[in-house]
């Protein structure tokens, strides 16, 4: 005797009692005098059997929900945002304005009150601070440079200025770190770190559960780190020759993520070593456009990142490597 479970019309019936007028397993089992185990049986071969197909729509366009999700797939990432692409002009480096736009609308809805946040220097987060946002809940964060940056230019793109016009965004506080970014060599930085105010900020690295990224790339054309000194042009094509893709909090790195290629010259920056930043439970990661692309597939092998906000023309660009 064939058992009711097993009668297609039947399924089809109890699967469009359940998907499309919106009864409980419950109501459907009084509905058709059947006990509950078959209802949900029923429902599930429904599945199984191609009569009940599940869509998942992203509420604000199927495209990017799914590179979205392809990228946390072969990454291996907690969460991606994909933005659309619409290039503010900022000089060399492009940034999209809806890059910005999703970055800032992320934090604000994942920071919380009392929490330590680190953030490093450059022209990406420099545009976040020009972002005309209203918090509409301010959230009570302290913002913490986790590089130093007293350069002779550009003020507005170190990590001091960034921390401090956050602060003021979202509503929190800011800590400075005063201190060159790159020193002339390491011992002078080991004797510099002995200070009592310079290692209170090193005690501080410790309490910080969220850390924002720029991810820049060694261009000569409009070099950021040109611009600010840290590097002449000697130095940034040695560093090209050696396979460098781009940095982290003027930590550079190859396309493996490997950084001891610049041991040399990574050793003298003043800020989270490297291992201590991998370290931070959120590590959120800001580039937009194809030509970061490579430097953010070089950041995501070094794990220095694990939360990834980019635009639509570098995450195609990531899927296709």
């Amino acid at each position: 005797m064939k058992k009711i479970i097993d009668d297609t019309r039947m399924i089809f019936k109890c699967c469009s009692l359940y998907y499309e007028d919106g009864l409980s397993q419950q109501e459907i089992c009084h509905s058709l005098g059947i006990s509950r185990p078959s209802v949900s049986r029923m429902i599930k071969m429904g599945k199984e059997q191609g009569i009940v197909k599940i869509e998942i729509k992203s509420p604000y366009g199927v495209t990017f929900g799914k590179i979205e999700r392809d990228l946390e797939k072969k990454f291996n990432l907690k969460e991606v945002i994909v933005a659309d692409s619409s290039p503010i002009a900022t000089g060399h480096e492009r940034t999209s304005s809806k890059l910005v736009e999703e970055s800032i609308g992320f934090l604000e809805k994942s920071l919380e009150d009392g929490e330590y946040v680190g953030v490093t220097m450059g022209m990406t987060l420099q545009n976040l601070t020009r972002m005309q946002e209203v918090i509409e809940e301010p959230i009570k964060c302290t913002f913490v440079p986790i590089v130093g940056g007293i350069g002779e230019s550009r003020a507005d793109i170190h990590s001091n200025y960034i921390a401090m016009e956050l602060a003021k965004m979202f509503g929190g506080e800011c800590i400075q770190f005063f201190a060159p970014a790159v020193f002339s060599n390491a011992d002078v930085l080991n004797g510099f770190m002995k200070e009592n105010s310079v290692k209170s900020i090193f005690k501080i690295f410790r309490k910080i559960n969220t850390v924002i990224m720029g991810i820049g790339i060694p261009d000569r054309a409009g070099s950021t780190l040109m611009q600010t000194g840290y590097v002449d042009e000697s130095i940034l094509e040695e560093f090209l020759q050696s396979g460098a893709v781009g940095d982290i909090s003027l930590q550079f790195f190859d396309r493996s993520g490997n950084v001891e290629k610049f041991r040399g010259f990574n050793e003298r920056v003043a800020g989270m070593p490297i291992a201590q930043l991998k370290k931070v439970p959120r590590r959120i990661g800001i580039a937009g456009g194809s030509e970061k692309a490579e430097a953010v597939y070089g950041a995501i092998k070094g794990n220095f990142l694990n939360i990834l906000i980019t635009d639509v023309d570098c995450a195609k660009a990531l899927l296709e490597m």
